[in-house]
């Protein structure tokens, strides 16, 4: 089974903050539920306000064919106006590796001596 991590970096303008982020992002999760391959998305905030945009994705294909997509088809989104663009970071890259809860432990050489 194949599949990509999209991630993004990028800081807020001043005047918005991550919870104003995440609320007006509706529509953009909207349109990605719409998009061939999109499995999932988590928002974070580090301690220096900037913000990890994380997307999980069937093939880094479907990934950069939404990323060269997402700005024209959902330009009304008030989510544009709040990123300060000159700190955006984008990469997407396919998985090399994906370890489950459940994996870890049955494989742990600790976990399995202790049990």
């Amino acid at each position: 089974m194949t599949e990509a991590i999209e991630l993004t970096t990028f800081k807020l303008l001043d005047n918005h903050s991550a919870k104003d982020f995440v609320a007006a992002n509706t529509s953009i999760n909207e349109w990605l539920n719409r998009q061939p391959g999109f499995r999932s998305r988590r928002i974070a905030e580090l301690a220096d306000g900037a913000i990890f945009d994380m997307l999980i994705w069937d093939t880094a294909a479907n990934g950069s064919d939404a990323a060269g997509r997402i700005i024209s088809e959902t330009r009304d989104s008030p989510v544009h106006a709040m990123i300060d663009l000159r700190t955006v970071v984008w990469q997407i890259a396919e998985v090399r590796q994906h370890v489950t809860a459940r994996q870890a432990k049955a494989t742990h050489p600790l976990r399995v001596a202790w049990t």
